[in-house]
């Protein structure tokens, strides 16, 4: 299954700065070990804002919800997601010979 993932980040304005880095030093750690493990496909930051475009690739609902909630930012983000699937023309294409 795959879904994209549109997340904001909303840190409190009274989060303490030490907190917050550590943080973001722990949801890049964990960032990486999903990408890894083939289930973070790709990252795209939204340019000009704390936010990202993702895409996943899971086995079931409850697999993505586990992986999000294991995100160590994941109090602090507002996640609105997309299920995915072919579409026709990219079938096509890859019938295609080049």
């Amino acid at each position: 299954m795959l879904f994209h993932a549109q997340v904001v980040v909303h840190f409190p304005p009274t989060i303490d700065p030490a907190l917050q880095a550590e943080l973001i030093a722990h949801e890049i750690e964990r960032g990486v070990e999903l990408m890894q493990a083939g289930k973070l496909v790709h990252i795209w930051r939204i340019v000009g804002k704390t936010a990202n475009y993702s895409l996943w690739k899971v086995d079931s609902h409850a697999e993505l919800h586990t992986l999000l909630t294991s995100l160590p930012l994941f109090p602090y983000l507002e996640i609105a997601l997309t299920p995915l699937c072919e579409h026709p023309v990219a079938l096509q294409a890859a019938t295609i010979e080049r």
